[in-house]
């Protein structure tokens, strides 16, 4: 039996309509413990960058969720661990920044800066944009959450988890 890596599951999920956090996130429940379900439903509220306000990149944001499933912190008395957590993941935004060559984690400026269609950063509207063959020519979203999903398998790899 073939298993989808995590980049083509994200791939996948996000062709196949879900946002662009949820594609992210849910692509790593293997290694999360998640039930997809569950998955789908806590990153939901952030795909079009928190609500399509085109804040932070949804496909950062799954990426940190995964992050904090993997490694975040549990004391809130433990600066130690807050400080190597949050030093993970001023390096994961910095890395996507670099990787995407869009220089931001904010969806806006990451829309304006790459994408062919520029008044997609100015649609903060609640209704989502169709999905078809324009969508996936004009707008870099999928390629974030390819980034996305390698940068978190470099790290798994980096650290021993499988």
């Amino acid at each position: 039996m073939i298993t989808m890596g995590h980049k083509e599951l994200a791939r996948e999920l996000f062709i196949g309509g879900y946002n662009c956090s949820q594609a992210v996130f849910a692509a790593f429940c293997d290694v999360t413990g998640l039930a997809r379900e569950d998955a789908l439903r806590l990153s939901s509220s952030f795909g079009g960058g928190m609500g399509r306000m085109r804040e932070v990149c949804g496909a950062v944001s799954g990426m940190l969720m995964v992050a904090g499933m993997l490694w975040g912190y549990t004391s809130p008395t433990d600066d130690g661990a807050k400080k190597e957590h949050y030093a993970l993941v001023q390096s994961l935004a910095a890395q996507f920044k670099e990787r995407t060559r869009g220089g931001s984690i904010i969806c806006r400026e990451l829309l304006c800066a790459l994408s062919a269609e520029k008044k997609a950063a100015a649609d903060t509207g609640t209704t989502p944009t169709a999905r078809n063959d324009e969508f996936y020519k004009v707008r870099p979203c999928l390629r974030f959450v390819e980034c996305a999903a390698d940068l978190l398998d470099e790290l798994i790899a980096e650290k021993g988890i499988s």
